[in-house]
């Protein structure tokens, strides 16, 4: 398990709630969302990315050659990584273009329609506009695609930048914190595994150390995810908003929080 979705998963479920009950009812019109896996599959995208996994098999025997010949492990590194740095730049190159149309699409039909947000249809239960396949025609057309003259209208949705709150140093404590407590348990637990003599003594020595995993968690991380929770619905309250999601699930527009959440949480 990641440390940082031991802090967050619950944190992450309680910032997509209603901040009232009243706010169910509003006219959500301005909301779009979109499929990405069908946008993902168009034909042109399906050739990108099997053209940038042929590029990944040649860089990855190229690697593996080149590592019989590495010393150290500070050798190894700097070789990780300027292969992962190959890599990224491939990936610009074949795919970033594409991705550029696709925003620039997203933005066109999002302001034709005067949408605040567009997310994920992944997150999406009830309501919003599927713009799915306008963005595709949109993607697919032959002429240039000009950015909006306007920036989003206002959004009553908000979103706030998990990656971002991981630097707050309370949350890179507790993580290093939680990790280390992990491995040494994990060392203990595993030699205690070593001698058992029955699969139902591995399995009970398996189910103590889950436990203890998960009491350290809720005593380590609970508290953050409540601090998290707390301070997203207050900082949402004073901006009107009736929704918060994750950075991760918004496409286009929204009302940016990550600032105001990660002030609070560092004071």
């Amino acid at each position: 398990m990641k440390i940082r979705s031991a802090i967050f998963f619950a944190a992450a479920v309680a910032l997509a709630t209603w901040a009232g009950r009243g706010a169910i009812a509003a006219d959500l019109t301005d909301v779009g969302f979109i499929d990405q896996s069908d946008l993902a599959n168009l034909p042109v995208f399906v050739a990108a990315n099997r053209q940038l996994a042929t590029a990944k098999t040649q860089m990855d025997s190229q690697f593996n050659a080149q590592v019989k010949h590495v010393r150290t492990d500070a050798q190894r590194q700097q070789l990780t990584l300027q292969f992962q740095q190959q890599f990224n730049d491939k990936q610009r190159e074949i795919v970033g273009p594409l991705f550029q149309r696709a925003q620039l699409a997203i933005a066109a039909v999002s302001s034709s329609r005067n949408l605040s947000i567009v997310v994920d249809k992944r997150i999406v239960i009830f309501g919003g506009q599927d713009i799915t396949k306008d963005v595709e025609a949109v993607f697919a057309g032959p002429q240039a695609i000009q950015p909006p003259a306007a920036t989003p209208p206002p959004s009553q949705i908000g979103f706030v930048d998990q990656n971002v709150l991981d630097g707050v140093p309370k949350v890179q404590t507790a993580n290093a914190t939680m990790q280390q407590f992990e491995t040494t348990q994990r060392q203990v637990y595993s030699a205690r595994i070593a001698q058992a003599r029955t699969p139902a003594e591995k399995q009970q020595i398996l189910t103590e150390f889950n436990k203890t995993i998960s009491d350290k968690q809720d005593q380590l991380l609970k508290p953050l995810v409540d601090q998290t929770r707390s301070t997203t619905s207050d900082v949402a309250r004073k901006k009107n908003l009736i929704l918060v999601v994750d950075k991760a699930d918004v496409i286009y527009g929204g009302t940016d929080i990550t600032p105001d959440v990660q002030n609070a949480l560092t004071k």
